[in-house]
């Protein structure tokens, strides 16, 4: 981007509500890929002549926890309003939604990004109902349409322009999502339409406050989408003010193969829509709403990684990585919780495990085996943490088998790569296939001097200067083993017993 320029950039998110069923009626919220077309479809949703909307109170619970959630205000009277315009996958002509005076109003969200910390303030979020879904046919001219999306419950958020770059932008989507999953409002599943980005963006000379002509770019399906075209747009925006012509207020869309955005149509305005107040719903009060509201409300995604980082003494990196699903940050804290019950069981005289030495190393191998081996392993089979094949407290037992070193780092890859498998005791897999390290010194020394005696070049090779060769040894006492020697001792015993036969 020129540096005599600088993005000024508003998002709008819309989100399909987690409900039992649809927005105004009682068909299943059911977009499942085995669904058939038309299926999950009644009078009222197909807008069929005398049906009257009923409002979904858990979906509307659900965006007044969302709010809460960001901080919003939420208003005490509201009301739903038609919006017109007309579209094939709209049924009704008009879409029920909220316009003059939304659920969930003035919030904001922290965010995070490589170069800062700063706030995005929430203009709004309303409720509205999702449309049907059209679907056209290669090398024809025939359109279908499928309504059993028409009628979901749709949360649409609106942000201030606060957002200055393309990181930001998609930094800020990837935090709503957590939230949202997080608080079970919605999966936000945007491969599967759940939750679509559109990006509102301008350029104005560095150092102004006034706004430059606004771009919408919409139908965003990807946290990469939204970050590919701000960075396309701030660049051809660019190009189209230095040339000398201005920049055309309109809606583009998203071309993820070519990598660039193309025009769509002439941005609408609101009086375009013809807004006017719902006259089959009547306005209605929020306080049992906003009461319900506030008991879903559980630890936030930003709040846990900073908790993690000062209570578990981890890096940023490795907080992302446990905290973007809920239930892999409660299964590695179920895991910690289990160990330092362990931990104070075998150590009654340490006041504070958590500050121990020998409890902050079992709390980095949890930390390192799970990112580094068992998230590997549930993703290959498939498997979710929100049903792990492995308990927290066998994972736990498993932590403190290798932290006492009865186990090889090896053996250790095996011995969970079947405890994921079966979903097995640690233990009684370790035994069942002889993999417990031997650390008992009497033993080793009798196989040491067995590899002594039989390798007596290496042996004086070591003796003469080269204490490499001692790896050598260790590969033998390890091979008469079976790998069963703890290589450590092993080594220990082999140094001794070389330097005291000098």
């Amino acid at each position: 981007m020129s540096q005599e320029f600088e993005a000024v950039i508003g998002m709008e998110v819309h989100v399909e509500s987690k409900t039992q069923s649809k927005m105004f009626c009682s068909c299943k919220n059911d977009l499942g890929l085995e669904t058939i077309p038309n299926t999950n479809i009644c009078p009222i949703c197909t807008a069929q002549p005398g049906t009257l909307p009923v409002p979904n109170r858990e979906a509307l619970v659900k965006l007044a926890r969302f709010g809460k959630a960001l901080e919003c205000s939420i208003a005490d009277y509201t009301w739903f309003e038609r919006k017109s315009y007309f579209y094939p996958d709209l049924p009704k002509g008009y879409q029920i939604t909220q316009y003059e005076r939304p659920l969930c109003y003035g919030g904001r969200l922290e965010i995070q990004t490589a170069e800062r910390q700063k706030n995005i303030r929430i203009t709004r979020i309303h409720m509205e109902e999702d449309t049907g879904k059209l679907s056209h046919t290669a090398g024809t001219t025939k359109s279908l349409v499928d309504y059993n999306r028409a009628g979901i419950p749709l949360m649409e958020l609106v942000t201030e322009p606060d957002i200055r770059t393309a990181e930001e932008a998609r930094t800020f989507c990837e935090e709503l999502q957590m939230i949202l999953r997080y608080l079970d409002i919605s999966d936000a599943d945007m491969e599967r339409g759940q939750m679509r980005c559109e990006v509102n963006i301008s350029l104005r000379p560095k150092g102004t406050e006034s706004f430059g002509t606004k771009v919408e770019i919409k139908n965003l399906n990807s946290f990469r989408a939204v970050e590919n075209c701000i960075t396309y747009e701030i660049l051809r925006q660019t190009q189209v003010i230095q040339s000398g012509e201005s920049v055309i207020q309109e809606t583009r869309g998203w071309d993820d193969v070519k990598g660039k955005t193309f025009a769509q149509r002439k941005k609408e305005n609101a009086h375009d829509y013809r807004y006017f107040i719902e006259p089959d719903i009547p306005p209605f009060e929020t306080s049992e709403i906003q009461a319900e509201a506030s008991q879903g409300i559980s630890e936030l995604p930003l709040a846990k990684r900073k908790r993690f980082m000062e209570e578990y003494g981890l890096t940023e990196q490795q907080v992302y990585a446990l905290v973007r699903e809920k239930a892999v940050a409660h299964y590695y804290e179920a895991t910690l919780s289990e160990l330092l019950e362990w931990y104070r069981s075998k150590n009654p005289e340490i006041f504070e495990p958590a500050i121990d030495s020998g409890y902050r190393k079992l709390r980095k191998l949890t930390t390192n085996y799970l990112l580094t081996e068992l998230l590997r392993l549930f993703a290959d089979k498939n498997i979710s943490f929100e049903t792990p094949s492995i308990t927290a407290e066998n994972y736990a037992e498993f932590i403190t088998i290798v932290g006492s070193g009865e186990i090889s780092s090896s053996a250790a890859q095996t011995v969970l790569a079947t405890m994921v498998e079966t979903g097995g005791d640690p233990s009684e897999i370790i035994d069942s296939q002889g993999l417990r390290q031997v650390n008992d010194t009497d033993a080793l020394l009798k196989v040491v001097q067995d590899v002594i005696s039989q390798n007596f070049e290496v042996v004086e090779n070591y003796r003469g200067g080269n204490l490499n060769a001692i790896q050598f040894l260790v590969g033998q006492v390890m091979k008469q083993t079976k790998g069963s020697a703890n290589p450590q001792i092993a080594r220990q015993i082999l140094e001794d017993a070389l330097q005291s036969n000098e």
